[in-house]
């Protein structure tokens, strides 16, 4: 028996009774057939309704050689009458979003004949792909089109069209498709071959916000969203600026300039820490001027320092130099030697002390998971290790 598709005789119904035709055992639940149905299927880029059956949680809705099935938590009894309750807030956006992304595609394919390749709707964003490329700067006066047939509030016009009929109307598409055709068209903006559920009229829609446009094999794939989806992201976006303009005292609308002064002040305040640095590491070096080899503890290094620290001193010791940064259980090593080599060395230090490192011969760098006591007791074993003594 066929199943009534009552999604599509009206979009904004959420709550319907039907009767259940068929209930089979499936993978994940049972799947439920019905005389007639507001549950849209998964298809054409977008999700299925989720809500209840019957007062039984639906998961799932898929279609297949034109059957409905409702993936369903239980099972129902067939020929029983249940009430179908819809996500509505779900299927709305989920409207919104496939209702804005026509217009998007219409506009572009008016503008630069570019056709529509791809389309996912996710969680908060729309990704779509176009077989042509977007400036990026193009986007502005796009999005500004796309909210003037917003604000315009449209009605859309959504028939299928007699076999007759179908070849005198122009839709946009890749490639002829057989009889049946379900055509939507936003009238002045778009029309277009689709299975999808859509709003009555563009205000509908609210908002359309264009995130971005990048080169994308050989095209353009664009992040859009729209309605409350729209919203949700301008308000995060909205208060994470609020937060950056309070951290750095300047206007909302300014907040790019601020920090764009910031990382300037931060790039010259971290060159003249470079060089101060490189100053308290020459006046190390040359403390152990003919020492030998050395090892020496050093608070607060990042890996580069370490390394310009320990080749430092080996500059200067006149043996191998080994440096170690960091707090027991978690220290930071850099050895260096201007002769011999180190390896073997290193790999009884990892081995002993629970670390890692490598590097060249005569450089080695890596991590030791020991106390400081137990790493002085290492380096300084009578005899050394490997020709080395500390």
């Amino acid at each position: 028996m066929e199943c009534r598709t009552l999604y599509y005789e009206d979009c904004h119904l959420s709550r319907f009774t039907a009767r259940v035709t068929a209930c089979q055992q499936a993978q994940k639940g049972w799947e439920i057939q019905l005389d007639a149905t507001a549950f849209y299927p998964e298809g054409g880029g977008q999700a299925a309704d989720t809500g209840t059956l019957g007062g039984v949680p639906v998961t799932h809705v898929r279609e297949k050689d034109g059957k409905i099935y409702h993936l369903c938590s239980a099972p129902l009894e067939v020929g029983a009458q249940v009430e179908g309750i819809l996500d509505y807030a779900g299927r709305f956006d989920r409207m919104q979003q496939h209702s804005g992304e026509h217009i998007v595609s219409g506009l572009i394919h008016s503008r630069w004949g570019y056709h529509n390749t791809g389309f996912h709707m996710g969680s908060d964003v729309i990704t779509i792909d176009f077989d042509g490329v977007i400036p990026a700067q193009e986007l502005p006066s796009l999005e500004a089109a796309a909210n003037e047939a917003v604000w315009r509030n449209i009605p859309l016009k959504i028939w299928t069209p007699s076999e007759q009929e179908l070849p005198n109307v122009r839709y946009r598409t890749k490639r002829a498709l057989p009889w049946p055709v379900r055509i939507v068209e936003v009238p002045g903006y778009d029309t277009c071959a689709c299975c999808g559920v859509h709003v009555a009229s563009t205000g509908e829609i609210g908002l359309i916000k264009l995130f971005s446009a990048i080169p994308f094999r050989g095209g353009t794939r664009m992040e859009m969203a729209c309605g409350r989806w729209a919203l949700e992201i301008l308000n995060q976006t909205y208060d994470q600026n609020r937060q950056v303009s309070q951290a750095f005292s300047a206007k909302i609308t300014e907040t790019g300039e601020a920090a764009r002064k910031m990382n300037d002040q931060l790039a010259a305040l971290k060159y003249r820490i470079t060089g101060l640095e490189r100053q308290i590491f020459s006046a190390i070096a040359q403390g152990y001027a003919g020492a030998g080899n050395v090892l020496h503890f050093q608070e607060g290094l990042d890996n580069t320092a370490l390394r310009e620290l320990a080749d430092a001193i080996a500059e200067t010791c006149g043996g191998a130099a080994a440096v170690l940064t960091g707090e027991d259980g978690a220290y930071g090593f850099c050895l260096v030697t201007r002769q011999g080599d180190l390896r073997d060395f290193t790999k009884e230090m990892t081995a002993a002390l629970g670390g890692r490192g490598g590097g060249k011969p005569n450089y080695q760098q890596g991590r030791l998971a020991a106390a400081r006591q137990q790493i002085e007791a290492f380096f300084h074993t009578p005899g050394g290790h490997h020709g080395l003594e500390f």
